[in-house]
């Protein structure tokens, strides 16, 4: 289903959730603008619980280095994993927005995180631990509440920011990460072969198609 919304705001469908069409975040060097939403949605004892909904932002400028997939389907540009990279690799911000839609206690939200970096990683260097040690500090021990933002922001492709806020858009930056391998594998747990949330990589690549017709 496509996402819908005002002027201003677009709406994840599944969970009624509400995107800014652009924002601006702390350490971002402009306006980012978003490519498309999503959910994540987990299993337990057969049930599947949405436990989030999430949207991908970016810097306008990295659109312009897609000229190659115009005029190509949604499908092929869902399916190709040179683009995506692309955009990943460009050293230009993309922002991916997590919005909580139910409490969930931090130590859960970061293993569920680790799940899907570490079997990323071939073989983990202390920088990559430092790394991964600073991200499960942020959500140890805190609970986190339906309606919370979490920002995953990548400045290029090693370094990263992390942005935690109950209360709206976030003022601060919580952690900064600094390593090519994790920053590498977040990005491909969401938009890789596998995503952890298909409907975000399928609305992403909707919105790509739109924008390079």
């Amino acid at each position: 289903m496509a996402a819908v919304g005002s002027a201003e705001y677009t709406e994840e469908p599944t969970t009624n959730v509400k995107f800014q069409r652009s924002l601006n975040l702390p350490g971002c060097s402009g306006s980012l603008s978003l490519l498309g939403t999503g959910y994540r949605e987990k299993v337990f004892a057969i049930i599947g619980v949405k436990v989030y909904a999430a949207g991908l932002y970016v810097n306008p400028s990295i659109l312009s280095k897609l000229n190659a997939w115009k005029g190509q389907s949604t499908s092929e540009i869902q399916e190709s994993p040179y683009l995506f990279n692309l955009i990943f690799q460009s050293p230009l911000e993309k922002s991916l927005q997590i919005v909580l839609v139910r409490d969930v206690d931090g130590k859960t939200f970061w293993d569920a995180l680790d799940d899907a970096i570490s079997p990323r990683i071939k073989a983990l260097t202390s920088i990559d631990e430092s790394a991964l040690s600073t991200i499960r500090s942020i959500f140890q021990g805190r609970p986190l509440k339906k309606g919370t933002f979490i920002f995953l922001t990548w400045l290029d492709s090693s370094k990263m920011l992390v942005c935690v806020s109950s209360d709206g858009l976030p003022s601060n930056v919580d952690a900064t990460i600094e390593s090519g391998n994790v920053t590498l594998a977040l990005f491909d747990a969401f938009f890789g072969n596998a995503p952890v949330s298909p409907s975000l990589k399928d609305s992403v690549a909707k919105g790509l198609t739109t924008i390079l017709k």
